[in-house]
Parts: C-alpha cells; structure tokens; sequence
C-alpha cells in the first residue's frame, strides 16, 4: 500500500486547506516514460469513480487507477526542499529500469 511521509501529509494538509479543497483527494496518475520507467502525476481531484482504488495514509486520501495500484504497492509520497526546487515526489522500490533502460544517455 502507498504510504505518505508526515512531512508529505503536513504539506498536503495546508495545500487542500489553503486552496478550500478539504473535500479532494491526492490523484495519482501515469504521467509518460522516461528513462527511468514510468513517470508518475499527482494532482487535486474530487471526481473519484467505481473504476478508482481509493486508500487513506495520516488523513489524506489517495486515488488512483486499478491499473497503476499494484505498481505502487510499496511506494512513498514525500515532499522535499532543497536548493534545485521543493515539492511532492513519489519514491517507488518496485520501479525498474534506470538510466541505461531506454539505451541514452542521462548524464
């Protein structure tokens, strides 16, 4: 199951209050490929259908496709604030591939 960081809820929890969307949930969604595998979005929605998997993590609700929830089983949302720029990531152990995996160069 996707767990969310308490540093990732505490943000999540000022953004849906700060923008008045106490009632949306986290959506995650495929967002393309990259070199690394699949590239993941994440946004703010309240169309949640029969077709979605929705969990809980630390009061936040998660929705996703049936179709990328296995593939996120043991993945993370954390929320980082460095130097190159802050905001929500998505740290997933069962990602395969790397920068050889599309056969270019990622330097």
């Amino acid at each position: 199951m996707i767990e969310i960081t308490d540093v990732a809820a505490t943000e999540l929890k000022a953004l849906l209050e700060a923008e008045d969307k106490q009632d949306h949930a986290l959506r995650i969604f495929v967002a393309g490929m990259g070199c690394s595998g699949i590239q993941y979005g994440m946004a703010l929605d309240n169309e949640i259908s029969d077709e979605d998997v929705t969990i809980e993590s630390k009061e936040i609700k998660i929705v996703m496709g049936t179709d990328i929830n296995e593939q996120l089983d043991k993945a993370t949302i954390d929320y980082i604030d460095t130097d190159g720029g802050k905001g929500f990531i998505i740290d997933n152990p069962m990602a395969a591939g790397g920068c050889s995996s599309c056969g270019g160069s990622c330097h």
